[in-house]
């Protein structure tokens, strides 16, 4: 079986075809950053296994059990619901595969209860564990699955994804938002969006008012970000109620589902915005030390000439440091998104604007 289909990911896919060409082992914990191709091979390998692309596909073959967190959490009465259909034997095929989505969120109750069937497996089960983050997967599960590493994509790979799903990009659109994209595929969606093309924009605008606008106010241009990130969780929102309509979902798990939806859309769209405004710093340390091939906003060297001055060389290698600290608060901790996003502005502003701005 060949995953050429999906791009890179050359060590995941020869461990997963090793193991369709020698025999699986009982588990595997798939791990790594969000929109480079977990899910995708997850159910290849499982229609590998279980012979059949189409149902798997559709994710209705009796064989293939698919668990994903309906809340922020998997929670024990979900690997209980689990573990009762674990102990069934195979329907069709000749074994069972079960794919624990967001494995990353079971609480600890769960992960001890799943525990007990990964020391002591039902011999045709095969369990696929994908996590974003490997951090918070407890060191007893790791040990008993085969770690299946993914890294973030190449700029060449995003780039080829680009021009496949928008031809028409100009060339340096192509180059900016492949690297915006940040190695990740999922992104390359939104990016692409005209909706999203719009919130950038208005970052972007935020990002150069911190240093040049005499009437820069840190509240309002926190509005701004905001507006952006709940405009993003409200589509997302939408996407999962019309998603739950189609799967005949009610009640509770309805419910937690869009709202996991729509958390999850506004907390990675915080993380993206902090990503950009990172960059944005970035090109301008860059390109007053003279790599202009470093560029990630290369469809805005025009005006990152104007800014990228000598001046504000220090500013802006204060700022990036400020973004990236922010970034990982953000990402390790939950916090409140209209606080922290204000005072980071607060900060830019101070680091950037010069004393003249700063006291305006």
């Amino acid at each position: 079986m060949s995953f050429e289909a999906l791009p890179e990911q050359l060590e995941a896919k020869a461990l997963l075809s090793a193991a369709l060409a020698e025999g699986p082992a009982h588990a595997y914990l798939l791990h790594g950053p969000p929109g480079v191709g977990k899910r995708d091979l997850a159910l290849l390998f499982a229609a590998e296994l279980l012979g059949d692309h189409p149902r798997v596909g559709r994710r209705t073959h009796p064989d293939l059990y698919v668990l994903e967190p309906l809340g922020d959490q998997i929670r024990i009465d979900d690997i209980r619901e689990l573990r009762r259909d674990l102990h069934m034997r195979p329907f069709e095929a000749s074994r069972r595969v079960y794919i624990v989505f967001g494995a990353d969120t079971m609480n600890d109750d769960a992960a001890d209860a799943l525990l007990k069937d990964l020391e002591e497996p039902p011999p045709y089960a095969v369990m696929l564990l994908i996590a974003n983050d490997i951090g918070p997967v407890s060191e007893t599960i790791r040990s008993r699955c085969q770690a299946v590493p993914f890294r973030r994509l190449s700029e060449r790979a995003v780039r080829e994804a680009i021009r496949v799903r928008a031809p028409e990009l100009p060339d340096k659109e192509v180059i900016t938002l492949s690297r915006v994209a940040g190695g990740r595929l999922d992104r390359v969606a939104r990016l692409l969006d005209p909706a999203a093309a719009q919130r950038r924009e208005a970052l972007l605008g935020v990002a150069r008012a911190v240093y040049l606008d005499p009437e820069f106010d840190a509240g309002d241009a926190a509005d701004t970000l905001l507006a952006g990130i709940a405009e993003r969780g409200t589509e997302a929102k939408e996407q999962a109620e019309e998603s739950v309509a189609v799967l005949e979902l009610s009640g509770r798990e309805a419910e937690q589902r869009v709202r996991r939806a729509q958390r999850g859309a506004e907390r990675d769209e915080l993380l993206a915005v902090l990503e950009e405004l990172e960059w944005w710093y970035r090109d301008l340390v860059v390109l007053a030390a003279g790599a202009e091939q470093a560029v990630v906003h290369v469809d805005r060297l025009e005006e990152l000439r104007a800014d990228a001055t000598l001046e504000r060389l220090l500013g802006a290698e204060a700022a990036c440091e400020a973004v990236r600290e922010t970034w990982r608060l953000a990402e390790e901790l939950q916090l409140s998104t209209p606080l922290t996003v204000e005072a980071l502005l607060h900060r830019l502003r101070r680091d950037l604007a010069g004393p003249a701005l700063a006291r305006a």
